[in-house]
């Protein structure tokens, strides 16, 4: 604890570092905004559903707790990851954000309504808002998992795990026929794409995410 304590004494000395931190936490809550008002559009111009090769032949099952709880405890280990490494903030920050914006352009272009036999997600549940039922295309669930995968793709271990969490996520929504197949498929194409964009556009936060090397 004492060598994380260290760590961010000596970041926080870096006027770079607290410029980037904060810019990073500033366009990550612009794009859950921006996220929001694109799903409540998506849910409340939806249209009809439409067939799919794998929903239409498979059952829908209760994958409602994995869904959820899964998702929570994706995220809490990640924020752990982080905030136990301060040098991968500002990055990891700013492609979370960037992914997000990317989806909420997505979600506000297409408009294909839920699968009829879609499971009913819980409207108590803190997923509840941030999955508002129109926003499908693409599936945030699997492939923010595969964007972390790709930008910590060095460290061997974080690579696998959240490579297995993105494709078990993608096959929880298919289970529950909460996303079309189109959705899955998709989000590991773009989740790939935008990494690649944000190491282009955020240079020196990627440095800056390179140089703990502890972590790679």
């Amino acid at each position: 604890m004492k060598k994380v304590f260290n760590q961010y004494r000596a970041c926080m000395m870096e006027k770079k570092f607290i410029f980037s931190l904060f810019s990073s936490l500033l366009l990550l809550f612009a794009s859950i905004v921006t996220n929001f008002y694109a799903g409540n559009y998506a849910t409340r111009v939806q249209s009809n559903s439409v067939t799919d090769v794998i929903l239409s032949n498979i059952p829908v099952f209760q994958v409602e707790n994995l869904f959820v709880y899964g998702s929570f405890l994706f995220f809490i280990l990640l924020l752990i990851l982080c905030l136990l490494r301060p040098k991968t903030l500002p990055f990891t920050l700013k492609s979370i954000a960037v992914f997000t914006l990317v989806r909420a352009v997505f979600i506000s272009l297409t408009h294909i309504g839920s699968y009829p036999t879609s499971l009913t997600i819980d409207p108590l549940s803190f997923i509840h808002d941030f999955a508002f039922g129109g926003d499908l295309f693409f599936s945030g669930h699997t492939g923010l998992p595969f964007l972390m995968a790709i930008i910590f793709w060095p460290n061997k271990y974080l690579r696998w795990i959240f490579i297995t969490t993105s494709i078990c996520f993608g096959a929880i929504v298919l289970m529950g026929h909460l996303h079309y197949s189109i959705d899955v498929l998709a989000a590991f194409f773009i989740s790939y794409s935008i990494a690649h964009l944000t190491k282009y556009i955020f240079q020196r936060d990627y440095l800056l995410f390179l140089s703990d090397r502890e972590l790679f």
